[in-house]
């Protein structure tokens, strides 16, 4: 084996949770992906005998483009009149739900809640990086204060601001499946049928709905947030044509749907339950990213 296939073989061992550093880090799959494959470029340009711990390195470079990225989207965001930037929703992650198991309703280790892939989106750049490298990653600050150019004091004190606004975010969500699936299926039973009250009644009163429906669509289905179980229930009755072609999925480790109409892939919805009741709601409608997604598999 030549040295080049042997490197990027090391390099495919890595992958995999590169992808997970970069989805963190930016909530957007192909972001992730390209980041993914920056690193890439930049380990095979790069003499690799000075690498002491590879994993540590790729971890720090991926991070290093990906903040790069976020800090020219805030760029773009601070430039741009366009109110997308406000709700935005993340890529979500879908897997297919299996049958139940009452004493196995473990959620996937690796998987990130789309609640807290928002509150993430909200922090400042170098904050969410020095929180995803060491909060979830368990990379030293040491290691990350030169990516953002401070001390590890100055790096341990991001963080520390980081983690303050995502623990004040929202209530703890539900873990359990099961419980999650009864919440899940009264709003879906109300929605078929129209019942306003019944749509309140599983909304927690602080319920927030986020919808990005991308930059072509507009009218009731555009990108809007909305707070308040009343705004959101009837924001939920304009959906509730989508409800007879709704399938019930893991989005993120936690239970959601798909909606497949005949014509296609209409959208895709994360929900968050805490405390019985639904406390946050993440619809993506925008086609092109839909696309993207390959969510057809989930049809039938």
């Amino acid at each position: 084996m030549d040295t080049s296939q042997a490197l990027a073989d090391r390099f495919e061992e890595h992958r995999g949770h590169l992808r997970a550093v970069a989805y963190r880090m930016l909530g957007s799959q192909a972001e992730a992906e390209d980041a993914v494959q920056e690193t890439w470029l930049k380990l095979s340009r790069t003499d690799t005998g000075a690498i002491g711990n590879l994993g540590g390195w790729l971890t720090t470079v991926t991070g290093r483009v990906c903040l790069d990225l976020l800090r020219s989207r805030s760029a773009r965001r601070e430039e741009s009149i366009d109110d997308r930037f406000d709700t935005f929703v993340p890529d979500p992650e879908l897997r297919p739900l299996a049958r139940l198991d009452p004493e196995r309703e473990i959620l996937h280790a690796d998987s990130v809640g789309l609640a807290l892939l928002v509150v993430l989106e909200n922090l400042e750049p170098d904050e969410r990086l020095a929180f995803v490298l060491h909060d979830m990653f368990a990379v030293p600050f040491d290691d990350i204060a030169p990516i953002v150019d401070r001390t590890p004091a100055a790096t341990r004190q991001l963080a520390s601001r980081a983690r303050r606004r995502v623990r004040g975010a929202e209530p703890v969500a539900e873990p359990d499946l099961g419980r999650q699936k009864q919440v899940l299926e009264a709003f879906l039973a109300a929605s078929r049928a129209g019942d306003f009250e019944a749509l309140v009644g599983v909304l927690h009163p602080e319920v927030v709905l986020r919808v990005d429906a991308g930059a072509l669509v507009r009218g009731a289905g555009s990108s809007k947030v909305l707070q308040g179980a009343k705004s959101v229930a009837e924001q939920a009755l304009l959906f509730s044509r989508f409800a007879p072609s709704a399938r019930m999925v893991l989005v993120n480790g936690a239970l959601g749907f798909v909606n497949m109409p005949e014509q296609g892939p209409a959208s895709v919805m994360g929900l968050t339950v805490a405390d019985g009741r639904i406390t946050g709601m993440y619809i993506l409608s925008d086609p092109e990213r839909l696309e993207r997604l390959g969510i057809e598999a989930f049809a039938g």
